[in-house]
């Protein structure tokens, strides 16, 4: 997914999975970039793909977007872009983290 702002760059989305079925039509999507390993060839990590990537941000999304029931389909980009930002500054230190939020807002 692209996300273009202002006079920003354009910031491409990758999505980390397993090689389960239900993921490929990812594979046929060009708003995403898919890497994923593969169970079945013996395959559970590959740099910074590994089994609970996909299913770990799933799980701390779907609990972020409870208290907010009701998100329509056309917002479901807005507020996790807003959720990815939270966990971003969340692993900065104090005053990184103010120059991110400042900086991702303008």
């Amino acid at each position: 997914m692209r996300l273009l702002l202002a006079d920003h760059e354009e910031e491409t989305l990758t999505v980390y999975t397993d090689g389960f079925r239900a993921y490929d039509p990812l594979e046929d999507d060009d708003e995403f970039t898919r890497k994923y390993v593969v169970h079945g060839d013996g395959e559970y990590a590959d740099g910074d793909v590994h089994v609970n990537t996909c299913e770990s941000h799933a799980s701390l999304a779907r609990r972020w977007l409870s208290p907010h029931r009701g998100v329509s389909k056309d917002k479901l980009t807005q507020y996790l872009r807003a959720f990815q930002l939270r966990s971003e500054l969340f692993r900065k230190p104090g005053r990184e983290a103010l120059k991110h939020a400042v900086k991702s807002t303008l």
